[in-house]
């Protein structure tokens, strides 16, 4: 926490972009409906900026020692690293999977607006809190 306070703090004061600050969040969903109620839910909990839904990503994979195979749709979740222990807390809440797939990567680098644009997006409202995170 202190960390990306820190970092925060570093990026408005330089204005420069500190690697890590945002991640992108990848999570798999059965279907369509679910991973668009997943997202907008994300979304309106400002847990998130913005979410990309790439439909129909082949899925092949152990599970309870079989090999599987599924047509997932894949979630691209752009967040602030902080917001991230919440937003795995929310997916494992309202997702189907006994254990969803979910994983971030860093954001090393980018646009500079994009990012600012990021971090004003995820921005609560006053008084406003994600409370059933």
């Amino acid at each position: 926490m202190l960390r990306t306070l820190s970092l925060q703090l570093h990026s408005a004061i330089t204005g420069t972009y500190v690697s890590g600050a945002h991640s992108v969040v990848f999570v798999n969903c059965p279907n369509e409906q679910i991973a668009r109620d997943i997202a907008r839910a994300i979304l309106e909990k400002k847990l998130a900026a913005s979410v990309n839904i790439l439909p129909k990503a082949s899925s092949l994979y152990f599970w309870k020692g079989e090999i599987e195979e599924a047509i997932e749709i894949l979630l691209l979740i752009k967040t602030r690293t902080s917001k991230i222990p919440m937003l795995y807390s929310y997916i494992r809440l309202v997702h189907p999977f006994e254990i969803p797939e979910v994983f971030s990567l860093p954001m090393d680098q980018g646009d500079v607006q994009y990012l600012k644009w990021l971090e004003e997006s995820m921005e609560d409202r006053v008084g406003e809190s994600c409370a059933s995170c």
